[in-house]
């Protein structure tokens, strides 16, 4: 992997403090519109990448958490600055997790801090009934001859509060019909075999848990037990809000950010 070339990003602003901003599952560095705004208006330094098969960064012939947090490694050490903070949403925030632990001892020293938003540490048994039911039912329709503009929109709404709409839950359906269905694949396949709980008590920095009141892919209480288990976690719920809190309350949801970034991450 290291040999690879470095997953395709983009860099905003011009600071001491980087935010790597790492999307989910289902999603591309072109989602996060307003959050590069919000954090380059508040003095930050914004790297939005996309993981390795996502837009035009190449997907690896394994994939896994493991491969996607050693690109991300190698991606901080390339375009990182001197204070980095990981957030990670849904499956980028497995990502940021892995990648903490993977990074050695002056790697970790550059981490300020983590906002781990709508994620988990872990998906459970991967060969359990549940973790294989969660992968045929999402790649069924593919099974089925249907293209991922076909049916994916409608499941990213499904995720979010009934009746959440706007200009960003509209782009966040744009960006994820440019999925190629193999990395649509091979992603819904590493979420469900990432088991990271060993990562929790190695956390050292700050981190900043979002979960949505409404989210039943990572539902809040679920988020909480995970914060309790890192020892400078905080942990926020952000009320009528689902799996894509960043899209459905943008304003809420940078508040938040911003705010722990000046508290705690410099």
């Amino acid at each position: 992997m290291s040999a690879m070339r470095l997953p395709d990003h983009s860099v905003h602003g011009s600071a001491d403090t980087t935010v790597f901003l790492l999307h989910g599952a289902f999603g591309a560095k072109e989602y996060w519109r307003a959050q590069i705004a919000a954090l380059a208006n508040a003095g930050y330094r914004v790297v939005a990448w996309d993981a390795p098969g996502y837009g035009i960064s190449p997907l690896p012939h394994t994939y896994s958490v493991e491969v996607a947090a050693e690109a991300l490694i190698n991606l901080i050490e390339s375009v990182g600055g001197p204070r980095n903070v990981l957030l990670g949403h849904s499956f980028g925030g497995m990502i940021a997790q892995r990648a903490y632990q993977m990074s050695s001892a002056t790697q970790r020293a550059r981490v300020a801090g983590l906002v781990l938003s709508a994620t988990s540490a872990a998906f459970g048994n991967p060969d359990g009934d549940f973790q294989k039911e969660f992968v045929r039912a999402r790649v069924a329709p593919l099974d089925a001859g249907k293209r991922i503009e076909d049916f994916l929109p409608a499941g990213v709404q499904k995720m979010m509060a009934p009746g959440a709409a706007g200009p960003l839950v509209d782009l966040v359906k744009a960006v994820v019909v440019t999925m190629r269905p193999e990395t649509f694949r091979a992603a819904i396949a590493a979420v469900a075999r990432y088991e990271g709980r060993d990562v929790l008590p190695l956390i050292c920095c700050p981190v900043l848990s979002i979960a949505g009141a409404l989210d039943t892919t990572a539902p809040a209480s679920v988020m909480e037990k995970m914060a309790g288990k890192i020892a400078d976690a905080e942990h926020i719920v952000m009320a009528g809000v689902g799996h894509f809190g960043w899209a459905e309350q943008a304003d809420a949801y940078n508040d938040h950010v911003v705010e722990f970034l000046r508290r705690k991450c410099g």
